[in-house]
C-alpha cells in the first residue's frame, strides 16, 4: 500500500521534476540528494518516485482487465459447462502457452513504444491462470446448498451465477489478481530495461538500464531502482499471500447465509411442512 500511496502522490513527494537537471553529474548519495543524482544531474528520489506511479499504473491496468476476463471466462466455463466449458478452456490453454515477455517485446519492437501497448498485451495474455481458478471455484460452488436454495427460489441460471457464485469467487480472484501485478511489474520493468519502454514516463526498469553503465562508479544508479522493483513485488506477493490465508480461513468455517438464500430456505421448509 505504501508503494500505491507513492505512486498516487508521486508529484507531491517528488522533490524535483525526474526530467530536470538539478545537480552535478553523478553526486553520490547525501542531504541534498538523498538517492544521488545521475549522469546528467537528475534527482534519482525523483525518478524512483515517479517511477512507481508508472510501474502502478500498469500493473493496476492489467489487474483490473485480467479481472474482468478472466472471472468472466472461469464463470461461464464452470457453470455452463459441457461445450462451453470445453471451448473455453481450448481458447484458455492456446493462450496460457504464449510467452508473454516475448510476445511483448515482439508487439513494443514492433508498434513502437508506448505504454497503452504493453497493457494491453500483458493483459490479454495474462488471464488464463484466474480463468482456471475461477471455473475450479464454480464447479466447487455449481451443486452446492446454497445455489440449490436459489434454484428452488426460482432464480434463474444467470442470476444464480452474477448474485450467488460470483461473490463467492471474487475473493480467490483477487488474491491472485495480486499475483499477477507481481508479475506485470517484473515484466514491464524487464521491457524499459532494454529500451523499449516509454520515453515520456520515467521506469524503475529504464532507471536500472540507465545506471548499467556506471555499476563501479556510481552504485547508487542501479541499487535504488532495483531496490524499488524489489520492494513493490515482494509487497504484492505478500498481500496475495494474505488475501489467500484470509480466503481460505474463511472457507474452513461457517459461510453464513446470506438474506435471499436465508428467504429461500425459509420458503423452501415452508413448502415441506405443509406438504407433510
Amino acid at each position: 500500500m505504501c508503494v500505491v500511496a507513492v505512486g498516487v502522490f508521486a508529484p507531491l513527494l517528488a522533490p524535483t521534476d525526474p526530467f530536470s537537471i538539478d545537480g552535478p553529474a553523478l553526486e553520490p548519495p547525501g542531504a541534498a540528494y538523498p538517492m544521488g543524482t545521475d549522469a546528467l544531474g537528475r534527482d534519482l528520489l525523483s525518478g524512483v518516485i515517479h517511477g512507481a506511479r508508472t510501474s502502478m499504473l500498469v500493473a493496476l491496468s492489467v489487474a483490473v482487465i485480467v479481472l474482468v476476463i478472466g472471472t468472466g471466462v472461469g464463470l461461464v466455463a464452470g457453470y455452463r459447462g459441457g461445450v462451453v466449458d470445453d471451448v473455453l478452456m481450448r481458447c484458455t490453454e492456446a493462450v496460457q502457452v504464449l510467452p508473454r515477455f516475448f510476445l511483448a517485446l515482439v508487439v513494443v519492437a514492433l508498434l513502437g513504444p508506448g505504454l497503452d501497448r504493453v497493457v494491453l498485451v500483458l493483459a490479454l495474455t495474462s488471464w488464463p491462470l484466474l480463468a482456471r481458478v475461477v471455473r475450479a471455484e464454480v464447479l466447487s460452488m455449481r451443486n452446492s446448498d446454497f445455489v440449490e436454495a436459489a434454484r428452488a427460489y426460482g432464480a434463474g441460471g444467470a442470476r444464480i451465477a452474477v448474485r450467488e457464485i460470483l461473490p463467492n469467487t471474487l475473493a480467490s480472484a483477487i488474491a491472485l489478481t495480486g499475483l499477477l501485478g507481481a508479475q506485470v511489474i517484473v515484466i514491464e520493468a524487464g521491457l524499459s530495461f532494454l529500451g523499449l519502454g516509454d520515453p515520456n514516463l520515467v521506469s524503475w526498469g529504464g532507471l536500472a538500464s540507465e545506471g548499467q553503465r556506471y555499476l563501479r562508479t556510481a552504485w547508487w544508479l542501479s541499487v535504488f531502482p532495483g531496490s524499488a522493483i524489489l520492494v513493490a513485488v515482494l509487497g504484492l506477493n505478500l498481500l496475495g499471500d494474505a488475501l489467500t490465508d484470509v480466503v481460505s480461513g474463511r472457507r474452513r468455517g461457517v459461510r453464513p447465509a446470506r438474506p435471499r438464500v436465508g428467504r429461500a430456505l425459509a420458503g423452501l421448509r415452508g413448502t415441506l411442512s405443509r406438504r407433510r
